[in-house]
C-alpha cells in the first residue's frame, strides 16, 4: 500500500469558497477545548509522552472497538502484550477502518503530529513506530498541546478533587491554560446504592460532617467556591437513562436524604425527587457563579457485561440509547428558569433521531442574558464524525442559529486528539462552500468568513470568558 498525501490541503474541502474559508479564516485560530478527559497529572508532570502506543491506544475505547470488530484479541486491546504489540495490531487494523470516523482521525493525527503521509498498514507500522516514538521522546503533553494552538483545556473533575495539579499548572509558564469542570455524577447517584464512602471523602475536603442535607448543600457551597477559585467555568454531567424532573419541596428532599444516612428504604420516586431537588440547587448556584452548566445525554453503558468485568469501567461497550429526554429538560430548565437562574447551558445528545427535539428545546429558553445562552452541542461521541457533525450543523441551522454555536470539543482522553479541531473546521468550511454553490447564501467571502471564525474561535472565547 504506497497511497501518499491522503490528507491533503484541501483534504474535504470541495470548493473554491471552502478551500478560501478554511485556509484563509479557519486554519489558524487557537483552539479553546472546553470539555475533554485529559489528565491535569500528566500536564503538571511535564514529561515527554516517549511512546505513541500508550499515547494513543490507553483508555482509547474507539480504536478498541475497531480491533475487536476486525477479531483481535482482548490481550493487545486492553490486555498485557506490550506496547508495540498493540500498536503494530492497530496498524493492521487501520486499513480495515475505511469509511469509519477512525480512518481520517489516524491520517489526519499521523500527518499533524508526526508528518507521516502514508496510510498506516501492517506493512509500514514498525517504521511509523520508531519515527514517532523518536518525535515523542522529546515531546511533554503541554509542548504538544502547544504545537496545536489549544490556548484553553477544560479538563473533568470529581467534586473532591484537590486541584493540586491544576494549581501546579498555574504556576508554570505553558501556552495552554488548563481550568478544571465540575462534574458530580457521583452526588447525583448517591441513592442508588453509591457507596457512603464518598460523603466521607466530601468530609474531609470540606472539614465538616455531613448530618442533614442542609450540610451537603454547605459542602457542595464550599467545593463549587474552590473550583472557581481555581478557574472553574464549567459543570458537567454525563447522564445514563432518561432526563428526569420531579418536582419536590426543600423538606421533602431533606427528609428523604435523613432517610438514606439511616439506612432505611428508599422508593424509586424518592430517588428522583433528592436527584432533581439536588440538580435544582446546583443549577442557581451555576446561575449565581455565571458558570456554564453541561448536559451529555443518551447514552446506555456497559452493555457486555463480561467485558466489563475483565476490562473495568469504559471497557468500550456502550452505544446509543433510545431514552425519553425532552419533557424532562423542559421541566428541568423551566423551573430555573422560572426564577431566572437558569445558568448558560449546553446539551449534547447521542441519539441522532431527536436531533430536533434537542435542537427545538434549547430555543426555547434563549434571552438576552448572553447571544447563544442555550447551546445545542456539537456532534458527540458516536456522533463526532462528518455524517454527524453536517447533521448536527444543518439542524442547529434550520432551529437556531448556527452564527452562534460555541463549537467543537475533543471530549478525548488522547493528547494526540486535537486534529479533530481541524477536521470540524473543514466539515463546516464545506458545508458553507456547498451552499454558495447552489446558491443557497450569498457569496461574500468576508461576511461568511467571519462567521466561520465565530464558530471555531471567538463565540467559545466570549461565551466561556476564562479570562475572568
Amino acid at each position: 500500500m504506497n497511497i501518499k498525501n491522503f490528507i491533503s490541503d484541501h483534504f474535504i474541502l470541495q470548493s473554491d469558497v471552502a478551500q478560501t474559508l478554511y485556509h484563509n479564516y479557519a486554519k489558524d485560530l487557537p483552539i479553546i477545548d472546553y470539555h475533554n478527559h485529559l489528565s491535569p497529572e500528566l500536564i503538571a508532570e511535564d514529561k515527554p509522552m516517549k511512546n505513541i502506543a500508550s499515547a494513543w491506544l490507553d483508555g482509547d475505547h474507539y480504536k478498541w472497538r475497531a480491533m475487536r470488530a476486525d477479531g483481535i484479541e482482548e490481550k493487545f486491546i486492553t490486555g498485557n502484550s506490550s506496547a508495540k504489540e498493540k500498536f503494530l495490531k492497530w496498524a493492521a487494523t487501520v486499513p480495515k477502518t475505511l469509511r469509519n470516523p477512525l480512518f481520517h482521525w489516524t491520517h489526519l493525527e499521523l500527518k499533524r503530529y508526526f508528518n507521516v503521509d502514508e496510510i498506516l498498514h501492517a506493512g509500514n507500522a514498525e517504521k511509523v513506530y520508531e519515527k514517532a516514538n523518536e518525535i515523542l521522546e522529546n515531546k511533554t503533553p503541554a509542548q504538544l498541546l502547544e504545537d496545536m494552538k489549544v490556548e484553553v483545556v477544560c479538563t473533568t473533575d470529581d467534586p473532591v478533587d484537590n486541584l493540586e495539579y491544576h494549581q501546579q499548572i498555574a504556576t508554570k509558564n505553558f501556552y495552554t491554560k488548563v481550568f478544571p469542570t465540575f462534574r458530580p455524577d457521583t452526588l447525583l447517584q448517591l441513592l442508588n446504592g453509591t457507596s457512603k464512602d464518598y460523603l466521607k471523602k466530601l468530609e474531609t475536603c470540606v472539614g465538616f460532617e455531613i448530618k442533614e442535607f442542609d450540610d451537603l448543600l454547605k459542602a457542595l457551597d464550599v467545593r463549587i467556591d474552590f473550583f472557581h477559585e481555581n478557574g472553574c467555568r464549567l459543570s458537567d454531567y454525563g447522564i445514563s437513562g432518561a432526563f428526569t424532573y420531579v418536582a419536590q419541596t426543600p423538606e421533602e428532599v431533606a427528609q428523604i436524604f435523613k432517610k438514606f444516612l439511616h439506612g432505611e428504604a428508599i422508593s424509586e420516586v424518592e430517588i428522583e425527587k433528592y436527584k432533581s431537588g439536588l440538580a435544582l440547587y446546583l443549577g442557581k448556584k451555576y446561575h449565581e457563579k455565571e458558570w456554564t452548566q453541561q448536559y451529555h445525554l443518551g447514552v446506555i453503558r456497559n452493555n457486555n457485561s463480561r467485558l466489563n468485568e475483565m476490562v473495568g469501567a469504559d471497557a468500550g461497550c456502550d452505544s446509543i440509547g433510545d431514552y425519553v429526554m425532552i419533557e424532562g429538560m423542559s421541566q428541568f430548565f423551566n423551573a430555573l428558569n422560572s426564577t431566572n437562574q437558569l445558568a448558560k447551558t449546553i446539551t449534547y445528545n447521542l441519539n441522532p433521531s431527536q436531533n430536533e427535539s434537542f435542537a427545538t428545546m434549547m430555543g426555547n429558553f434563549q434571552n438576552s442574558d448572553y447571544p447563544g445562552k442555550m447551546q445545542w452541542g456539537s456532534g458527540w461521541w458516536f456522533l463526532d464524525q462528518k455524517d454527524g457533525m453536517e447533521k448536527q450543523l444543518n439542524c442547529l441551522s434550520n432551529m437556531g442559529l448556527l452564527s452562534r454555536f460555541v463549537g467543537m470539543l475533543t471530549d478525548s482522553r488522547s493528547f494526540l486528539s486535537f486534529p479533530r479541531h481541524e477536521y470540524f473546521r473543514r466539515i463546516l468550511c464545506n458545508l458553507i462552500g456547498e451552499d454558495v454553490k447552489q446558491g443557497l447564501i450569498p457569496n461574500d467571502t468576508e461576511f461568511l468568513g467571519k462567521m466561520v471564525q465565530d464558530i471555531c474561535y471567538y463565540n467559545a472565547k466570549k461565551y466561556f470568558n476564562f479570562e475572568q
